[in-house]
């Protein structure tokens, strides 16, 4: 399965906000039930906080995706 790169653009992201913006989860309310179902895990450990801040090296994985978050500038390919 391919891996897809998310760039920071700051120091975190929320994990909500991460699975809008990467079109996941159609909008806040599906991201928080998502999370809520245990649907979403981080670095291989089942997520239940919606707005978790995810940092450089995490890992998500959610239905059949798989995003690494990486540094912005990074030549992650």
């Amino acid at each position: 399965m391919p891996v897809r790169h998310f760039q920071l653009q700051g120091e975190f992201i929320e994990l909500n906000v991460l699975l809008k913006l990467l079109g996941l989860a159609p909008s806040g309310g599906a991201a928080k039930a998502m999370v809520a179902e245990g649907a979403v895990t981080v670095d291989g450990e089942v997520e239940t906080r919606t707005r978790r801040k995810l940092r450089c090296g995490n890992r998500v994985h959610v239905a059949d995706e798989d995003v690494l978050i990486t540094a912005a500038g990074s030549d992650a390919s």
